[in-house]
Protein backbone atom coordinates (compact mmCIF):
# COMPACT_ATOMS: atom_id res chain seq x y z
CA UNK A 1 0.00 0.00 0.00
CA UNK A 2 1.48 3.54 -0.90
CA UNK A 3 1.58 7.07 1.18
CA UNK A 4 -1.45 8.24 -0.58
CA UNK A 5 -3.63 5.05 0.05
CA UNK A 6 -2.49 4.97 3.61
CA UNK A 7 -3.48 8.43 3.90
CA UNK A 8 -6.89 8.36 2.48
CA UNK A 9 -7.86 5.29 4.63
CA UNK A 10 -6.92 7.16 7.58
CA UNK A 11 -8.94 10.32 6.33
CA UNK A 12 -11.48 7.61 5.78
CA UNK A 13 -11.20 6.08 9.28
CA UNK A 14 -11.24 9.57 11.14
CA UNK A 15 -14.65 11.01 9.54
CA UNK A 16 -16.40 7.20 10.64
CA UNK A 17 -14.90 7.00 14.00
CA UNK A 18 -16.65 6.61 17.53
CA UNK A 19 -14.47 9.45 18.60
CA UNK A 20 -16.66 12.22 20.16
CA UNK A 21 -16.16 14.93 17.95
CA UNK A 22 -19.62 17.15 17.95
CA UNK A 23 -20.09 18.06 21.67
CA UNK A 24 -23.46 20.02 22.44
CA UNK A 25 -23.77 23.19 21.74
CA UNK A 26 -23.86 25.19 25.21
CA UNK A 27 -23.25 29.16 24.54
CA UNK A 28 -24.46 29.96 28.54
CA UNK A 29 -22.00 29.24 30.91
CA UNK A 30 -24.71 28.78 33.21
CA UNK A 31 -26.02 25.47 31.40
CA UNK A 32 -30.05 25.60 31.50
CA UNK A 33 -31.96 22.88 33.34
CA UNK A 34 -32.29 20.29 30.05
CA UNK A 35 -29.11 20.82 29.06
CA UNK A 36 -28.33 19.42 33.02
CA UNK A 37 -29.96 16.51 32.28
CA UNK A 38 -29.57 16.11 28.66
CA UNK A 39 -26.12 15.73 29.53
CA UNK A 40 -26.45 12.49 31.35
CA UNK A 41 -27.08 11.10 27.87
CA UNK A 42 -23.29 9.84 27.49
CA UNK A 43 -21.52 7.48 24.77
CA UNK A 44 -20.15 5.19 27.60
CA UNK A 45 -23.45 4.14 28.49
CA UNK A 46 -25.17 3.78 25.33
CA UNK A 47 -22.32 1.65 24.32
CA UNK A 48 -22.53 -0.17 27.43
CA UNK A 49 -26.22 -1.08 26.97
CA UNK A 50 -25.70 -1.65 23.63
CA UNK A 51 -23.12 -4.62 24.08
CA UNK A 52 -25.07 -6.15 25.99
CA UNK A 53 -28.45 -5.76 24.16
CA UNK A 54 -26.94 -6.26 20.51
CA UNK A 55 -24.96 -9.57 21.60
CA UNK A 56 -25.57 -13.25 21.44
CA UNK A 57 -27.30 -13.79 24.20
CA UNK A 58 -30.19 -12.32 22.69
CA UNK A 59 -30.28 -14.69 19.45
CA UNK A 60 -31.44 -11.61 17.26
CA UNK A 61 -34.82 -10.60 19.12
CA UNK A 62 -37.28 -12.21 16.56
CA UNK A 63 -40.62 -11.32 17.76
CA UNK A 64 -42.06 -14.61 19.70
CA UNK A 65 -38.62 -16.05 20.28
CA UNK A 66 -36.79 -17.22 23.40
CA UNK A 67 -34.33 -13.94 22.52
CA UNK A 68 -37.27 -11.30 22.32
CA UNK A 69 -38.57 -12.65 25.83
CA UNK A 70 -34.80 -11.71 27.16
CA UNK A 71 -34.91 -8.12 25.26
CA UNK A 72 -38.53 -7.40 27.08
CA UNK A 73 -37.02 -8.37 29.96
CA UNK A 74 -33.71 -6.79 30.23
CA UNK A 75 -35.72 -3.41 28.98
CA UNK A 76 -38.27 -3.87 31.75
CA UNK A 77 -35.42 -4.40 34.44
CA UNK A 78 -33.74 -1.40 33.49
CA UNK A 79 -37.21 0.75 34.17
CA UNK A 80 -37.20 -1.33 37.41
CA UNK A 81 -33.96 -0.09 38.49
CA UNK A 82 -34.69 3.37 37.36
CA UNK A 83 -37.74 3.40 39.25
CA UNK A 84 -39.93 4.46 36.58
CA UNK A 85 -43.28 3.05 36.75
CA UNK A 86 -44.98 0.58 34.26
CA UNK A 87 -47.59 2.46 32.44
CA UNK A 88 -50.35 0.49 32.78
CA UNK A 89 -52.77 0.62 36.10
CA UNK A 90 -52.06 -3.00 37.19
CA UNK A 91 -48.21 -2.46 37.11
CA UNK A 92 -47.18 -4.86 34.53
CA UNK A 93 -44.68 -3.10 32.20
CA UNK A 94 -45.75 -5.64 29.60
CA UNK A 95 -48.28 -5.22 27.12
CA UNK A 96 -49.49 -8.32 25.55
CA UNK A 97 -49.45 -8.24 22.13
CA UNK A 98 -51.66 -11.45 20.67
CA UNK A 99 -50.11 -12.60 17.41
CA UNK A 100 -50.87 -15.52 15.02
CA UNK A 101 -48.89 -17.63 12.87
CA UNK A 102 -50.71 -18.04 9.32
CA UNK A 103 -51.06 -20.98 7.82
CA UNK A 104 -52.60 -22.20 4.83
CA UNK A 105 -55.94 -24.11 5.60
CA UNK A 106 -56.73 -27.72 5.20
CA UNK A 107 -60.07 -29.76 5.62
CA UNK A 108 -63.11 -30.20 3.65
CA UNK A 109 -66.80 -28.84 2.55
CA UNK A 110 -69.65 -31.34 2.06
CA UNK A 111 -72.64 -29.88 0.84
CA UNK A 112 -76.21 -32.00 1.68
CA UNK A 113 -73.32 -34.70 2.76
CA UNK A 114 -71.04 -34.99 -0.32
CA UNK A 115 -67.15 -33.59 0.18
CA UNK A 116 -65.78 -31.63 -2.54
CA UNK A 117 -61.89 -31.23 -1.99
CA UNK A 118 -59.74 -28.22 -0.52
CA UNK A 119 -57.33 -27.25 -3.10
CA UNK A 120 -59.28 -29.10 -6.48
CA UNK A 121 -63.13 -28.12 -5.95
CA UNK A 122 -62.83 -25.50 -3.17
CA UNK A 123 -60.23 -22.55 -2.19
CA UNK A 124 -59.41 -20.86 0.60
CA UNK A 125 -56.39 -18.96 2.45
CA UNK A 126 -57.35 -18.99 5.73
CA UNK A 127 -59.67 -21.10 8.17
CA UNK A 128 -63.46 -21.17 7.41
CA UNK A 129 -65.29 -23.17 9.65
CA UNK A 130 -69.00 -23.70 10.52
CA UNK A 131 -72.46 -25.56 9.20
CA UNK A 132 -74.69 -23.50 7.26
CA UNK A 133 -78.45 -23.99 6.18
CA UNK A 134 -79.73 -20.99 4.98
CA UNK A 135 -77.47 -19.07 1.70
CA UNK A 136 -78.40 -16.13 0.04
CA UNK A 137 -77.84 -16.37 -3.67
CA UNK A 138 -76.68 -12.26 -4.54
CA UNK A 139 -76.01 -12.47 -8.45
CA UNK A 140 -72.76 -10.78 -9.51
CA UNK A 141 -72.48 -9.40 -5.64
CA UNK A 142 -71.56 -6.08 -7.15
CA UNK A 143 -72.62 -3.20 -4.76
CA UNK A 144 -72.12 0.36 -7.37
CA UNK A 145 -73.57 3.54 -7.67
CA UNK A 146 -75.28 2.37 -11.06
CA UNK A 147 -76.25 -1.11 -10.11
CA UNK A 148 -76.48 -3.06 -6.65
CA UNK A 149 -77.17 -6.99 -6.18
CA UNK A 150 -77.77 -5.95 -2.47
CA UNK A 151 -81.15 -3.77 -3.30
CA UNK A 152 -83.83 -5.51 -1.19
CA UNK A 153 -82.38 -8.35 0.18
CA UNK A 154 -81.42 -9.06 3.60
CA UNK A 155 -77.58 -10.74 3.95
CA UNK A 156 -76.89 -9.78 7.64
CA UNK A 157 -75.24 -12.68 9.60
CA UNK A 158 -75.48 -15.17 6.43
CA UNK A 159 -72.59 -16.38 3.91
CA UNK A 160 -73.50 -15.22 0.52
CA UNK A 161 -73.30 -16.97 -2.78
CA UNK A 162 -72.09 -14.78 -5.84
CA UNK A 163 -70.44 -15.42 -8.90
CA UNK A 164 -67.94 -13.47 -11.36
CA UNK A 165 -69.54 -11.58 -14.04
CA UNK A 166 -71.35 -8.51 -14.88
CA UNK A 167 -74.97 -7.56 -16.29
CA UNK A 168 -75.99 -6.28 -19.44
CA UNK A 169 -78.31 -4.23 -20.76
CA UNK A 170 -80.57 -5.57 -23.87
CA UNK A 171 -78.81 -3.18 -26.28
CA UNK A 172 -75.31 -4.96 -25.55
CA UNK A 173 -73.71 -2.15 -22.55
CA UNK A 174 -72.90 -2.99 -18.98
CA UNK A 175 -75.01 -2.20 -16.78
CA UNK A 176 -72.26 -0.90 -14.49
CA UNK A 177 -70.52 1.26 -17.19
CA UNK A 178 -73.34 2.33 -19.76
CA UNK A 179 -70.75 1.55 -21.99
CA UNK A 180 -69.34 -1.07 -23.54
CA UNK A 181 -66.79 -1.54 -21.78
CA UNK A 182 -67.11 -3.67 -18.19
CA UNK A 183 -65.65 -2.16 -15.16
CA UNK A 184 -63.46 -2.87 -12.06
CA UNK A 185 -65.70 -5.40 -11.02
CA UNK A 186 -64.74 -7.81 -14.13
CA UNK A 187 -61.13 -7.40 -13.43
CA UNK A 188 -59.61 -10.24 -11.63
CA UNK A 189 -57.14 -7.96 -9.74
CA UNK A 190 -60.56 -6.60 -7.98
CA UNK A 191 -63.47 -8.77 -8.37
CA UNK A 192 -62.11 -11.16 -5.68
CA UNK A 193 -61.62 -8.29 -3.06
CA UNK A 194 -64.36 -5.85 -4.19
CA UNK A 195 -66.94 -8.01 -3.72
CA UNK A 196 -66.17 -9.62 -0.45
CA UNK A 197 -65.64 -5.78 0.74
CA UNK A 198 -69.43 -5.43 -0.56
CA UNK A 199 -70.61 -8.12 1.47
CA UNK A 200 -68.69 -7.38 4.35
CA UNK A 201 -70.03 -4.03 4.07
CA UNK A 202 -74.19 -5.18 4.56
CA UNK A 203 -73.30 -7.32 7.47
CA UNK A 204 -72.78 -10.17 6.06
CA UNK A 205 -71.00 -13.44 7.09
CA UNK A 206 -68.67 -14.39 4.14
CA UNK A 207 -68.84 -14.77 0.57
CA UNK A 208 -69.02 -18.04 -1.25
CA UNK A 209 -67.39 -16.56 -4.76
CA UNK A 210 -67.76 -18.65 -8.26
CA UNK A 211 -65.83 -17.53 -10.78
CA UNK A 212 -65.01 -20.49 -13.27
CA UNK A 213 -63.31 -18.13 -15.98
CA UNK A 214 -60.58 -17.67 -13.19
CA UNK A 215 -60.14 -20.49 -11.15
CA UNK A 216 -57.36 -22.03 -12.50
CA UNK A 217 -55.49 -19.00 -11.69
CA UNK A 218 -56.52 -18.61 -8.10
CA UNK A 219 -55.22 -22.63 -8.04
CA UNK A 220 -52.26 -21.54 -8.96
CA UNK A 221 -52.04 -19.05 -6.34
CA UNK A 222 -53.16 -21.32 -3.21
CA UNK A 223 -50.94 -24.04 -4.81
CA UNK A 224 -47.95 -21.88 -4.30
CA UNK A 225 -48.51 -19.98 -1.27
CA UNK A 226 -49.32 -23.84 -0.24
CA UNK A 227 -45.22 -24.26 -0.91
CA UNK A 228 -43.99 -22.13 0.41
CA UNK A 229 -46.22 -21.22 3.61
CA UNK A 230 -43.42 -19.91 6.42
CA UNK A 231 -45.88 -19.40 9.42
CA UNK A 232 -46.21 -15.81 8.61
CA UNK A 233 -47.20 -13.32 11.76
CA UNK A 234 -50.69 -11.42 11.91
CA UNK A 235 -51.91 -9.57 14.48
CA UNK A 236 -54.90 -11.42 16.11
CA UNK A 237 -57.66 -8.56 15.56
CA UNK A 238 -60.37 -9.84 17.00
CA UNK A 239 -62.01 -12.98 18.97
CA UNK A 240 -65.48 -12.66 17.01
CA UNK A 241 -66.25 -14.59 13.79
CA UNK A 242 -63.81 -14.18 11.40
CA UNK A 243 -65.02 -13.55 7.91
CA UNK A 244 -64.98 -16.15 5.37
CA UNK A 245 -63.82 -16.12 1.79
CA UNK A 246 -63.99 -19.00 -0.29
CA UNK A 247 -63.75 -19.36 -4.04
CA UNK A 248 -65.47 -22.44 -5.34
CA UNK A 249 -65.32 -24.20 -8.92
CA UNK A 250 -68.53 -25.01 -11.29
CA UNK A 251 -68.84 -28.28 -9.23
CA UNK A 252 -69.92 -26.81 -6.38
CA UNK A 253 -71.13 -23.80 -7.16
CA UNK A 254 -74.05 -25.69 -9.12
CA UNK A 255 -74.29 -28.26 -6.06
CA UNK A 256 -75.41 -25.09 -4.23
CA UNK A 257 -77.52 -23.72 -6.78
CA UNK A 258 -78.21 -25.22 -9.63
CA UNK A 259 -78.92 -22.51 -11.85
CA UNK A 260 -76.40 -20.11 -10.83
CA UNK A 261 -75.31 -20.07 -14.47
CA UNK A 262 -78.59 -18.86 -15.78
CA UNK A 263 -79.84 -16.14 -13.03
CA UNK A 264 -78.66 -13.66 -11.20
CA UNK A 265 -81.84 -12.90 -9.19
CA UNK A 266 -81.47 -12.86 -5.78
CA UNK A 267 -82.53 -16.24 -3.72
CA UNK A 268 -82.41 -17.51 0.07
CA UNK A 269 -81.15 -21.00 -0.67
CA UNK A 270 -81.94 -24.13 1.67
CA UNK A 271 -78.53 -26.23 1.39
CA UNK A 272 -76.64 -28.09 4.14
CA UNK A 273 -73.58 -26.63 3.83
CA UNK A 274 -70.36 -27.87 6.48
CA UNK A 275 -67.17 -25.96 6.20
CA UNK A 276 -64.18 -27.71 8.05
CA UNK A 277 -61.47 -25.19 6.59
CA UNK A 278 -58.60 -25.42 9.29
CA UNK A 279 -55.64 -23.01 10.02
CA UNK A 280 -54.80 -23.13 12.94
CA UNK A 281 -50.75 -21.86 13.71
CA UNK A 282 -51.60 -21.15 16.95
CA UNK A 283 -50.70 -18.27 19.07
CA UNK A 284 -47.81 -16.47 19.31
CA UNK A 285 -46.73 -14.88 22.53
CA UNK A 286 -45.02 -11.04 21.83
CA UNK A 287 -44.85 -7.93 24.11
CA UNK A 288 -44.38 -4.32 24.25
CA UNK A 289 -42.80 -2.86 27.31
CA UNK A 290 -44.38 0.47 28.24
CA UNK A 291 -42.96 2.69 31.56
CA UNK A 292 -44.10 6.53 32.06
CA UNK A 293 -43.21 9.43 34.09
CA UNK A 294 -46.58 10.81 35.02
CA UNK A 295 -46.63 14.79 33.85
CA UNK A 296 -46.42 17.60 36.83
CA UNK A 297 -49.40 20.14 35.46
CA UNK A 298 -50.76 18.50 32.46
CA UNK A 299 -50.71 14.64 33.31
CA UNK A 300 -53.51 13.79 30.82
CA UNK A 301 -51.62 14.70 28.22
CA UNK A 302 -48.62 12.47 27.01
CA UNK A 303 -45.88 12.66 24.69
CA UNK A 304 -44.74 9.02 23.27
CA UNK A 305 -41.48 8.44 22.77
CA UNK A 306 -41.11 4.65 20.76
CA UNK A 307 -38.81 2.38 19.39
CA UNK A 308 -39.02 -1.30 18.38
CA UNK A 309 -37.58 -3.92 20.99
CA UNK A 310 -37.56 -6.88 18.03
CA UNK A 311 -35.19 -7.86 15.32
CA UNK A 312 -35.14 -10.43 12.51
CA UNK A 313 -33.49 -13.47 15.00
CA UNK A 314 -31.23 -16.14 13.43
CA UNK A 315 -30.60 -16.80 9.50
CA UNK A 316 -31.15 -20.12 7.99
CA UNK A 317 -27.20 -20.97 8.61
CA UNK A 318 -27.39 -20.26 12.55
CA UNK A 319 -25.92 -16.82 12.03
CA UNK A 320 -27.43 -14.34 14.60
CA UNK A 321 -28.49 -11.27 13.51
CA UNK A 322 -27.85 -8.98 16.50
CA UNK A 323 -29.40 -6.06 14.88
CA UNK A 324 -27.12 -3.18 16.82
CA UNK A 325 -28.43 -0.61 14.44
CA UNK A 326 -31.74 -1.62 13.67
CA UNK A 327 -33.27 -1.16 16.54
CA UNK A 328 -30.85 -1.60 19.36
CA UNK A 329 -29.59 2.13 18.70
CA UNK A 330 -32.87 3.27 19.11
CA UNK A 331 -34.25 0.95 22.31
CA UNK A 332 -30.78 1.93 24.64
CA UNK A 333 -30.97 5.63 23.11
CA UNK A 334 -34.87 5.55 24.63
CA UNK A 335 -33.45 3.93 27.73
CA UNK A 336 -31.39 6.96 28.22
CA UNK A 337 -33.63 9.39 27.50
CA UNK A 338 -36.17 7.79 30.10
CA UNK A 339 -32.84 8.24 32.58
CA UNK A 340 -32.36 11.72 31.66
CA UNK A 341 -36.00 12.47 32.32
CA UNK A 342 -36.52 10.86 35.43
CA UNK A 343 -33.06 12.48 37.08
CA UNK A 344 -34.98 15.62 36.42
CA UNK A 345 -38.18 14.73 38.07
CA UNK A 346 -36.18 13.43 40.91
CA UNK A 347 -34.73 17.14 40.97
CA UNK A 348 -38.33 18.27 41.11
CA UNK A 349 -38.00 19.03 37.63
CA UNK A 350 -40.44 17.00 35.47
CA UNK A 351 -42.23 17.58 32.66
CA UNK A 352 -44.86 19.59 32.43
CA UNK A 353 -46.83 16.61 30.30
CA UNK A 354 -46.47 12.87 30.86
CA UNK A 355 -43.61 11.33 29.08
CA UNK A 356 -44.63 7.43 27.45
CA UNK A 357 -41.32 5.47 27.02
CA UNK A 358 -42.71 2.59 24.89
CA UNK A 359 -40.74 -0.29 23.37
CA UNK A 360 -43.18 -1.98 20.66
CA UNK A 361 -42.17 -5.42 19.26
CA UNK A 362 -43.50 -7.05 15.88
CA UNK A 363 -42.06 -3.89 13.89
CA UNK A 364 -39.69 -6.00 11.48
CA UNK A 365 -43.30 -8.62 11.18
CA UNK A 366 -45.19 -5.44 10.06
CA UNK A 367 -45.54 -2.74 12.99
CA UNK A 368 -47.57 -5.15 14.63
CA UNK A 369 -46.85 -3.95 18.15
CA UNK A 370 -47.02 -0.19 17.67
CA UNK A 371 -50.80 -1.03 15.48
CA UNK A 372 -51.81 -3.01 18.46
CA UNK A 373 -51.16 -0.13 21.00
CA UNK A 374 -52.83 2.49 18.62
CA UNK A 375 -55.67 0.99 17.29
CA UNK A 376 -56.75 -1.67 19.91
CA UNK A 377 -55.18 -1.13 23.16
CA UNK A 378 -53.79 1.98 23.80
CA UNK A 379 -52.93 2.48 27.34
CA UNK A 380 -53.37 6.31 27.23
CA UNK A 381 -55.95 7.51 25.40
CA UNK A 382 -54.72 9.13 21.85
CA UNK A 383 -56.82 12.12 21.40
CA UNK A 384 -54.69 13.09 24.45
CA UNK A 385 -51.34 11.88 22.82
CA UNK A 386 -49.70 14.77 21.69
CA UNK A 387 -46.80 13.77 19.47
CA UNK A 388 -44.78 10.53 18.71
CA UNK A 389 -41.25 10.70 18.49
CA UNK A 390 -40.14 7.33 17.30
CA UNK A 391 -36.48 6.34 16.91
CA UNK A 392 -35.36 3.42 14.44
CA UNK A 393 -31.96 2.85 13.71
CA UNK A 394 -29.49 5.77 15.10
CA UNK A 395 -26.21 4.71 15.26
CA UNK A 396 -24.36 4.73 11.76
CA UNK A 397 -24.11 6.73 8.76
CA UNK A 398 -25.81 6.44 5.49
CA UNK A 399 -22.80 5.12 3.03
CA UNK A 400 -24.60 6.67 -0.14
CA UNK A 401 -25.10 10.50 1.90
CA UNK A 402 -22.69 12.56 1.09
CA UNK A 403 -21.67 15.40 3.38
CA UNK A 404 -21.57 16.51 6.99
CA UNK A 405 -21.11 13.27 9.10
CA UNK A 406 -23.11 14.62 12.31
CA UNK A 407 -26.39 14.48 10.65
CA UNK A 408 -29.90 12.83 10.65
CA UNK A 409 -32.83 12.03 8.66
CA UNK A 410 -36.03 13.58 9.65
CA UNK A 411 -39.21 11.98 8.55
CA UNK A 412 -42.65 12.97 8.98
CA UNK A 413 -42.19 16.18 11.11
CA UNK A 414 -44.45 18.68 8.67
CA UNK A 415 -46.77 15.52 7.60
CA UNK A 416 -49.21 17.17 10.09
CA UNK A 417 -47.83 20.25 12.01
CA UNK A 418 -46.19 22.97 10.55
CA UNK A 419 -45.75 23.53 14.47
CA UNK A 420 -43.77 20.49 15.45
CA UNK A 421 -41.40 21.11 12.71
CA UNK A 422 -40.59 24.23 13.39
CA UNK A 423 -39.75 23.40 17.01
CA UNK A 424 -37.67 20.35 16.16
CA UNK A 425 -36.02 23.05 13.85
CA UNK A 426 -35.79 25.29 16.74
CA UNK A 427 -34.76 22.98 19.03
CA UNK A 428 -31.68 21.74 17.25
CA UNK A 429 -30.10 25.25 15.95
CA UNK A 430 -30.32 25.63 20.02
CA UNK A 431 -28.71 22.95 21.42
CA UNK A 432 -27.30 20.38 19.17
CA UNK A 433 -26.61 21.91 15.84
CA UNK A 434 -26.97 18.60 13.93
CA UNK A 435 -27.75 18.97 10.00
CA UNK A 436 -31.27 17.53 9.96
CA UNK A 437 -31.87 16.18 5.96
CA UNK A 438 -34.80 15.83 5.13
CA UNK A 439 -34.49 13.50 2.05
CA UNK A 440 -36.62 11.15 2.69
CA UNK A 441 -39.68 12.72 3.50
CA UNK A 442 -40.48 13.50 0.04
CA UNK A 443 -44.06 12.70 -0.50
CA UNK A 444 -42.75 10.60 -3.67
CA UNK A 445 -40.04 9.01 -1.95
CA UNK A 446 -39.65 5.48 -3.38
CA UNK A 447 -38.38 4.11 -0.29
CA UNK A 448 -41.58 4.65 1.64
CA UNK A 449 -40.03 5.58 4.67
CA UNK A 450 -42.57 7.44 6.22
CA UNK A 451 -44.65 4.35 6.10
CA UNK A 452 -42.61 1.61 7.29
CA UNK A 453 -41.42 2.32 11.05
CA UNK A 454 -44.13 2.67 13.78
CA UNK A 455 -44.56 6.39 14.19
CA UNK A 456 -46.97 5.56 11.23
CA UNK A 457 -49.25 4.06 13.14
CA UNK A 458 -49.56 7.42 15.12
CA UNK A 459 -49.51 9.48 12.47
CA UNK A 460 -52.80 7.17 10.82
CA UNK A 461 -54.37 8.19 13.40
CA UNK A 462 -53.22 12.39 13.36
CA UNK A 463 -50.71 12.42 16.13
CA UNK A 464 -47.96 14.24 14.81
CA UNK A 465 -44.67 12.52 14.66
CA UNK A 466 -41.33 12.91 14.01
CA UNK A 467 -39.07 9.80 12.79
CA UNK A 468 -34.95 9.81 13.42
CA UNK A 469 -33.97 7.71 11.32
CA UNK A 470 -29.61 7.63 9.64
CA UNK A 471 -30.20 5.41 6.42
CA UNK A 472 -29.51 1.98 5.61
CA UNK A 473 -26.18 0.61 5.28
CA UNK A 474 -24.35 -2.95 3.70
CA UNK A 475 -24.94 -4.02 7.55
CA UNK A 476 -28.76 -3.59 7.35
CA UNK A 477 -30.59 -6.82 7.98
CA UNK A 478 -27.61 -8.99 8.30
CA UNK A 479 -25.55 -10.58 11.11
CA UNK A 480 -22.79 -7.99 10.51
CA UNK A 481 -25.10 -5.14 12.28
CA UNK A 482 -22.98 -5.36 15.26
CA UNK A 483 -22.59 -3.27 17.91
CA UNK A 484 -18.58 -2.33 17.11
CA UNK A 485 -19.21 -0.48 14.13
CA UNK A 486 -21.68 1.81 15.87
CA UNK A 487 -21.19 5.30 16.03
CA UNK A 488 -20.93 6.08 19.23
CA UNK A 489 -20.51 10.32 19.27
CA UNK A 490 -23.38 10.33 16.84
CA UNK A 491 -25.95 8.32 18.61
CA UNK A 492 -24.91 10.38 21.67
CA UNK A 493 -25.39 13.65 19.61
CA UNK A 494 -29.19 12.42 17.84
CA UNK A 495 -30.39 10.72 21.36
CA UNK A 496 -29.88 14.35 22.84
CA UNK A 497 -31.19 15.62 20.35
CA UNK A 498 -34.45 13.29 20.62
CA UNK A 499 -34.24 14.21 24.22
CA UNK A 500 -34.43 18.28 23.46
CA UNK A 501 -37.01 18.12 21.91
CA UNK A 502 -39.33 15.89 23.51
CA UNK A 503 -38.33 17.89 26.62
CA UNK A 504 -39.64 21.16 24.69
CA UNK A 505 -42.77 19.63 23.80
CA UNK A 506 -43.51 17.72 27.13
CA UNK A 507 -42.77 21.32 28.57
CA UNK A 508 -44.25 23.99 26.33
CA UNK A 509 -47.54 25.99 27.77
CA UNK A 510 -49.78 24.70 24.35
CA UNK A 511 -49.87 21.44 22.82
CA UNK A 512 -48.44 20.82 19.13
CA UNK A 513 -51.31 21.77 16.92
CA UNK A 514 -52.73 19.95 13.76
CA UNK A 515 -52.73 22.02 11.04
CA UNK A 516 -52.35 19.37 7.96
CA UNK A 517 -54.39 16.93 6.41
CA UNK A 518 -53.44 13.15 7.27
CA UNK A 519 -51.18 12.35 4.27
Amino acid sequence: MNKLVLIAVGLAMACNSSQKTVPENNANTSPSAESVYAATITSEELKEHLFVYASDEFEGRETGTRGEKKAAAYIKEQYKAMGIPAAKEDGDYYQQVPLMRDVMPTGELQINGKEYKLGEDVLAFEAAQGQFSNIVYAGYGIDDENYSDFEGIDIKGKLVLVKFGEPMNADGTYKVTGTTYNSKWSKVSDAYGKRSKAIREHGGLGMLYFDDTNFSRYQNYFNRRKKRSSGKLSLKTTDGPTFINVVLNKNVATALYPDIMNTSISKDLNTDLNLQLNADGGIVESENVVAFIKGSTKPNEYVVISAHLDHIGITDKGEINNGADDDGSGTVGLLEIAEAFKKAADAGKGPKRSVVFLHVTGEEKGLFGSQFYTDMQPIFPLKETVTNLNIDMIGRIDPKRDGNRNYIYLIGSNKLSSELHDLSEEVNKKYMDIELDYKYNDDHDPNRFYYRSDHYNFAKNNIPVIFYFNGTHDDYHRPSDTPDKINYDLLENRTRLIFHTAWEIANRDTRIKVDKDLK
